[in-house]
């Protein structure tokens, strides 16, 4: 079993919504053979709480716009972890810190990543897996 197509395009959204905020070290996992409650995984970092925010809001807005509403939301008050549930797609944001704390990709590192669109990635400089966000602006984000 694969992420169906519409998991794919709101995780190609989500992703594209966090680059515009200058969101770092995106990954997208296809977690549809290992978990029955979600297709897929965007994972993101942030450099402060605020720039968190900014980027939830936008993902938000953008998915919001292609017709999807969260059904869970996580971690908002603190502003360190946001975890985003639209029941096909999950959405983590974290800060920097709490990304590498946490280092979700080792728990998802055997399941297949979810190609995103080129100004998604053009310029994250490392990979997710890398220690600590990528250190120079992204090229391609609005």
């Amino acid at each position: 079993m694969t992420a169906t197509p519409r998991a794919v395009e709101l995780i190609e959204i989500a992703a594209t919504a966090a680059a515009d905020k200058l969101a770092t070290d995106i990954i997208a996992y296809d977690v549809s053979d290992q978990l029955v409650i979600t297709d897929a995984f965007l994972l993101c970092s942030a450099a402060n709480d605020r720039q968190v925010q900014s980027i939830v809001d936008e993902i938000e807005l953008k998915l919001g716009q292609a017709g999807a509403k969260p059904v869970r939301r996580e971690g908002e008050r603190e502003g360190r972890w946001v975890l985003l549930d639209y029941v096909d797609v999950v959405v983590h944001v974290q800060h920097a810190d709490e990304r590498l704390f946490y280092a979700l990709e080792r728990l998802w590192k055997d399941c297949p990543v979810i190609r995103l669109p080129e100004p998604v990635t053009a310029g994250q400089g490392r990979s997710a897996g890398e220690q600590g966000p990528a250190s120079s602006p992204r090229r391609g984000a609005r």
